[in-house]
């Protein structure tokens, strides 16, 4: 089981990595990566939020990858999840903001 960082290229997010227990963290994001990264699997390409099925693609994601926690660190994330918190619970997948 993976947890999800958004907000990859945001020093926000390596912190929140270092305060978790989780040994299994990926990070995330939307925004333009180096692909090098991305290669490694240190690092994963996530759906833009401004995508009208953002919730389901993130939803796929999470069920591809085993991902059973997110924290999103953009607002525009952490609105768009929250208001689909019921499907991703149904699945078993939780979401932490704020």
């Amino acid at each position: 089981m993976y947890t999800l960082i958004t907000a990859a290229n945001s020093s926000e997010a390596y912190a929140l990595k270092n305060t978790l227990t989780a040994a299994d963290v990926l990070l995330g994001d939307y925004l333009e990566l180096p692909e090098i990264l991305i290669r490694s699997g240190k690092i994963i390409k996530l759906p833009d939020p401004a995508d009208a099925s953002y919730a389901h693609r993130m939803l796929t994601l999470c069920l591809d990858k085993n991902i059973k926690a997110i924290y999103p660190l953009r607002r525009h994330e952490i609105d768009l999840l929250l208001n689909s918190r019921q499907l991703f619970s149904e699945y078993g997948i939780n979401i932490f903001s704020e």
